[in-house]
């Protein structure tokens, strides 16, 4: 563990830096502390290839103080960095720190980060996968972010329960990090809720596209989403991964959402060309064929009877990005 307090200057030459993750922390600290106006970064390459992004420490800093405003986040709070550092989530938490003068604890990015955690933190950002595999400490976190997919109908209904403020959040790396947020606990949301000052419009595709404060030009995403309102929204799918199937338009992201309370292994909803519909949704799951599980699948009450798959596939392993994302193919046809 790295414990930095920024609220007194920090020796970076003292960092311990013997495991790349350690190296990793200490680089970014020297490149957020250089005389350079622009931090270069890579996008996660889960919806393509990775692509260096060159974003201002400006703009950076002003993500970090919404983030912070809204989170009511001060002087001496505690947070806790489990993300790689090297990639845009794990960089603004420690962004985060610097503007609001945080104690910061940084671990090992590992699938359970609070294995080995027995002490209680202001603030942390998880991936969904992390959090799951943390439910019997959550409680040590006052404040939790969820980046980095999408969070299950079955996680949700779990985390409401919890007493720590859990927050499903929406971005990327070209809006440096989230631009929007979606209270899972408590008295939670049903929408995205816009960050102070940020923007959004639906093109003719109905995707969304972002104007945050912090930045000058507008951001165009693949994002399918619903407009609510002028300072809510909801997502339904990637225009890249919708299927079009005998006419009914298909959002694999949220089939998957739904099947997630049923499935416990790793799976993704495709697509299969099929004579009749033109394409046929296909689930392929990874891992071992079973009966039971067939069986769970064939009796689940879908939201619309057109998202139940037609055909199961099961393989070795998906491709996946750098920060463990899987990668969707269309090569099933």
């Amino acid at each position: 563990m790295i414990f930095l307090d920024f609220s007194k200057e920090i020796n970076l030459e003292k960092i311990p830096q013997k495991k790349e993750w350690q190296k990793n922390v200490v680089k970014f600290l020297k490149e957020w502390v250089s005389d350079s106006e622009i931090i270069c970064t890579k996008t996660s390459g889960s919806t393509g290839l990775p692509k260096n992004i060159e974003l201002t420490k400006k703009s950076m800093i002003q993500s970090a103080i919404l983030t912070g405003e809204f989170l009511k986040l001060k002087a001496g709070d505690t947070a806790l960095v489990c993300m790689p550092t090297q990639y845009i989530a794990g960089k603004m938490m420690l962004v985060r720190a610097w503007v609001w003068k945080l104690k910061l604890f940084c671990i090992e990015p590992t699938s359970n980060p609070l294995e080995k955690i027995d002490q209680k933190f202001t603030f942390s950002a998880m991936t969904p996968m992390q959090v799951r595999n943390s439910l019997g400490k959550i409680n040590l976190i006052e404040k939790l972010l969820i980046g980095g997919g999408q969070v299950s109908y079955d996680l949700q209904t779990i985390l409401k329960k919890y007493n720590t403020e859990i927050y499903e959040s929406f971005g990327m790396t070209e809006t440096i990090s989230h631009i929007a947020l979606k209270k899972i606990s408590g008295n939670k949301n049903h929408y995205f809720q816009l960050m102070k000052g940020t923007k959004i419009r639906k093109n003719e595709k109905g995707c969304l596209c972002i104007k945050p404060s912090f930045l000058n030009e507008e951001v165009i995403t693949h994002d399918i989403i619903n407009l609510i309102s002028d300072h809510e929204f909801e997502w339904l799918g990637r225009l890249d991964n919708v299927i079009n199937s005998g006419g009914i338009k298909i959002f694999p992201e949220k089939v998957e959402k739904q099947l997630k309370s049923i499935i416990d292994l790793e799976f993704i909803i495709s697509k299969k060309f099929d004579e009749i519909l033109g394409n046929k949704v296909i689930l392929i799951i990874e891992g071992n064929e079973s009966s039971v599980l067939r069986n769970k699948i064939e009796n689940f009450s879908f939201e619309n009877k057109y998202e139940k798959p037609r055909e199961i596939i099961y393989i070795k392993r998906f491709k996946r990005t750098p920060t463990g994302k899987i990668i969707r193919e269309n090569k099933y046809n």
